[in-house]
């Protein structure tokens, strides 16, 4: 029940309501049938109680016509009994048959009309039940009907008026999957109005501070590359090769963090899309080590060449952030490349790490021995790969720390 949406909650809430109506305006309707029925076996039985043992009694008019009156019935004209009689034999329905040591009473319907038809000895009454009719039964269908229509009214008035929240969640989802431009509006300042008002207030404003960022950064970066530039012109002038080469890699090590940064402002933008095309490991793997820009031979692959759908630029990448802190972290600084069902594997020689792997794939963590690094490779491999349906694992086995590249299938 806790992840059934509202809208089905509803369907149910009023098709178990609807149904226990129906059911109950049946029930009722068979028991108004049923005591229909009794009400007339006692009437008819009463006014064969009673006619019987008046024409026994060789009862005057007077006195017939008071009942009569009593028990709301019409003697029928001596013209029209033959007449009647030919319907009931040919038409008629026996509704009640009766009789005693007094005589029978017989009771029959034609079409809406009863007749009851007397007979003691050579006595003989044919009687037109003249009882007034009632109208309970059309009252019952009337009020159901009713009834069933108000709650079917109800229904589609709270399904209309929830209606709106379907357009709500598309417009959310659209901004979610990274059209900014998206806006939510809603005409009316109900409950639905009103959430739809602190979502586009709320789209807004991220919007404005998404700008802000952006701006943020690339003024950033423009700033620092000019001071950089400048800064590798004057030391390599200099002459004193030690602090030459302490401040080159300074630079160097600025310049990769503008880079790495310029890189997460790309890929974890909402509307950032990978290029995925047809590609093969082993061209992944060789472009990782021709990113890493060193002479290390320490670098072994044994993998299982294999043709990848993914963005070839951004899966280098990854391969090469690896490859690089295994170098960079590694006792031996060296670095095996493998595949395993499909798993890429970058391993190398170390203690296990001392923190869970989300510890390490947050921006600017470091362990607390570590000399170099901005913290952010980790979480440049794992923005990466949620965005090429991949998972970053890593386990450690026999002294040697191992990464593993997941893809979607297997995690």
């Amino acid at each position: 029940m806790k992840n059934l949406s509202v809208t089905t909650f509803i369907h149910i809430l009023f098709s178990v309501a609807i149904a226990i109506l129906i059911a109950t305006f049946l029930l009722f309707l068979s028991w108004d049938k049923d005591r229909h029925k009794i009400e007339e076996y006692k009437r008819y039985q009463l006014i064969s109680i009673t006619f019987l043992s008046n024409l026994q009694q060789n009862t005057d008019s007077e006195k017939l016509e008071k009942l009569y009156k009593e028990l709301h019935v019409k003697a029928v004209d001596l013209q029209h009994v033959a007449k009647l009689k030919e319907q009931i034999e040919t038409v008629g329905v026996t509704v009640f048959s009766g009789g005693s040591s007094l005589g029978r009473v017989r009771v029959f319907k034609i079409e809406d009309q009863h007749y009851i038809y007397v007979q003691r000895l050579a006595h003989n009454i044919l009687l037109k039940d003249n009882r007034p009719k009632n109208y309970y039964f059309e009252i019952a269908i009337a009020l159901g009907t009713f009834l069933i229509s108000l709650l079917l009214l109800l229904y589609l008035a709270v399904l209309r008026k929830l209606s709106p929240l379907k357009t709500l969640h598309r417009q959310i989802q659209k901004f979610a999957k990274g059209d900014m431009k998206t806006r939510i509006t809603y005409l009316y300042d109900d409950e639905i109005g009103k959430i739809a008002k602190s979502f586009d207030d709320a789209i807004v404003h991220i919007n404005e501070l998404s700008t802000s960022k952006n701006l943020f950064m690339r003024n950033l970066m423009h700033e620092l590359k000019t001071p950089i530039t400048k800064g590798r012109i004057v030391v390599e002038m200099m002459e004193d090769e030690g602090t030459k080469k302490v401040l080159v890699r300074a630079f160097e090590r600025m310049n990769e963090l503008i880079s790495e940064l310029a890189e997460i402002e790309r890929v974890t933008t909402q509307s950032f899309e990978p290029a995925f095309e047809y590609v093969m490991l082993s061209d992944i793997c060789k472009e990782s080590k021709e990113l890493l820009m060193t002479q290390n031979s320490c670098i072994k692959t044994e993998i299982e060449d294999m043709a990848l759908t993914t963005d070839k630029k951004l899966m280098t990448l990854v391969i090469k952030n690896l490859i690089d802190n295994g170098m960079k972290y590694g006792k031996d600084k060296c670095v095996m490349l493998t595949t395993n069902n499909r798993i890429i594997e970058v391993i190398s020689k170390g203690d296990a790490l001392p923190h869970p792997l989300q510890y390490y794939t947050e921006p600017f963590s470091q362990a607390e021995k570590r000399s170099s690094g901005f913290g952010l490779g980790l979480y440049i491999v794992e923005s990466i790969l949620e965005k090429l349906g991949y998972k970053l694992g890593y386990k450690h086995e026999e002294g040697k720390n191992i990464f593993m590249l997941l893809p979607r299938e297997v995690y």
